[in-house]
């Protein structure tokens, strides 16, 4: 069976957040891997969406395998490299920062059944500025609201008790 490897180096999520997010895809077809990136609500789905995305292209382009036909076997999440920093604390202290980093690979294997995806997603329909201008030529219609009508004249006392005071 054909395997296709993609990894991501110095991803600036901690390890720990990014696991949780590649836990879910382990075993799932590349379709339903998709489709879970794409609901969560993490910081490092995009990356790894990406990643995903990039590893089935590849597949796709260099190994000939269909795109159906793959799913995750693997995807681990190492540590990175440690940004170390300092934090200023009372009493001339200093407590240390470590900002983590994150590196993740990704294997994508050829199974021998072609399932039909159970999710069909649909890349984002990029909407084109220049045509968009030239078909939009009529100006929208203004209704005249309160606001916009003018305003009616008051006598003096009546503008005078309507100021704001200082």
């Amino acid at each position: 069976m054909k395997q296709q490897t993609a990894k991501l180096n110095n991803l600036r999520i901690a390890p720990r957040k990014v696991r949780f997010v590649a836990d879910l895809l382990r075993g799932l077809s590349t379709s339903e891997a998709e489709a879970q990136l794409l609901l969560q609500n993490r910081r490092s789905a995009a990356p790894l969406l990406k990643l995903l995305r990039s590893a089935i292209t590849n597949a796709v382009n260099n190994q000939k395998i269909a795109r159906e036909s793959l799913r995750v076997k693997q995807i681990y999440v190492g540590q990175g490299v440690i940004l170390k920093r300092f934090m200023p604390r009372a009493q001339g202290r200093a407590a240390a920062i470590h900002k983590k980093f994150s590196n993740v690979s990704l294997i994508l294997e050829e199974i021998a059944s072609k399932n039909k995806p159970r999710f069909n997603i649909l890349p984002p329909v990029k909407k084109d500025k220049k045509n968009a201008a030239k078909t939009r030529t009529e100006k929208p219609k203004v209704s005249e609201k309160e606001w916009d009508k003018p305003k009616e004249k008051t006598g003096f006392i009546k503008r005078f008790f309507q100021r704001k005071t200082v």
